[in-house]
């Protein structure tokens, strides 16, 4: 054989080569999702870790704040590196929907989630649902007349009460679901009458409420259920009980954590099997377990800690809503100017 064609048989083999390596790169990329994350990593990454076991697609997590993040898929457009967009507030997720972000999910692949909890349309899904209660502290003997969350503007808990900053997303989904279940007018006094109860002093975050009451700093505050069973499982004697608000009137506000997949994602199939697993039974266990969330998914239980779905009265406000009069929430609350 000539070194011509010896050159030329080693060339073909180099090419041979060089395509099954890109070939097998391609297949990779095929088969890795990114996800922008407005939940924290180690509440998503144990669905994740399955997810990527059971069918081999591999997740990259760039995580941030949800707004921010829905922001940047905006400001991205076509170029954006998101399949998949995750935040922990319905109000987000359908904020993305108005916004245009989001592809219309097929109905077979939603249908098991209540429609009071995912867009009108099927462009987002709840995954996993919170719940706006009362942490109480044992030591206060002389709170059991607060049954409402509108009691928390009564002056008698001036300087007891503890609530976050304004501008948590929690805080302004709770808003929300008040004003649609009893209008503005009642709403506005409420925060009113908690603005002169805290006198500026807010929290930054829910885990220190239940600290404060806990340590006997605070009585009583309004919290997401799940932050109660966080500080439990670490200090179990702690002084502190939850109590549901509103059982005899619009019952508590919900909110959820969700999906959508980017309209603009390269990987769609991978995205929505991505959907698939997270509304699945194992997944829906996995996702609500891993901080002590109720599953959307009816019939799947969640942790034996938390009250049970069904067994208290949960606010009738579609999460949409939470998206479609956020502009109208934030002037309410800060026409109050709450802190």
């Amino acid at each position: 054989m000539s070194n011509k064609t010896n050159l030329l048989t080693g060339l073909g083999r180099s090419l041979l080569a060089m395509t099954l390596i890109v070939g097998s790169a391609a297949t990779w990329a095929a088969e890795e999702l990114v996800i922008y994350s407005g939940r924290k990593d180690k509440f998503v990454e144990p669905v994740v870790e399955k997810f990527t076991e059971q069918t081999g697609i591999k997740v990259i997590l760039h995580s941030g704040e949800s707004t921010a993040l829905l922001n940047k898929m905006q400001i991205e457009g076509p170029r954006t590196q998101a399949d998949l967009y995750l935040s922990n507030d319905a109000g987000n997720l359908q904020k993305g929907t108005e916004m245009g972000l989001f592809m219309r999910l097929p109905g077979s692949l939603v249908n098991e989630v209540p429609a009071n909890l995912r867009a009108a349309d099927n462009t987002w899904i709840g995954l996993s649902a919170r719940a706006r209660v009362l942490v109480v502290s044992k030591n206060a003997k002389d709170l059991d007349w607060v049954k409402s969350i509108f009691d928390l503007a009564d002056p008698r808990l001036k300087d007891r009460l503890a609530i976050t900053h304004s501008a948590n997303e929690s805080y302004i989904a709770g808003v929300t679901v008040y004003m649609e279940a009893v209008g503005d007018a009642k709403t506005k006094t409420w925060l009113e009458g908690m603005k002169v109860n805290v006198d500026g002093e807010v929290f930054n975050k829910h885990s220190k409420i239940v600290a404060a009451v806990a340590n006997g700093q605070k009585d009583i505050g309004l919290v997401n259920h799940y932050y109660i069973y966080r500080h439990l499982a670490k200090e179990p004697d702690a002084p502190i009980e939850i109590r549901l608000p509103d059982q005899d009137g619009m019952g508590v506000a919900w909110n959820v954590a969700g999906v959508a997949v980017s309209k603009h994602s390269k990987k769609k199939n991978s995205a929505q099997k991505f959907v698939e697993f997270v509304v699945s039974a194992e997944g829906q266990k996995i996702f609500a377990e891993a901080n002590n969330e109720y599953p959307v998914v009816l019939g799947i239980a969640a942790a034996p800690e938390v009250p049970a779905a069904g067994s208290y009265k949960i606010a009738d406000v579609p999460m949409v809503k939470l998206g479609e009069r956020r502009d109208e929430t934030i002037d309410l609350i800060e026409s109050v100017g709450m802190p």
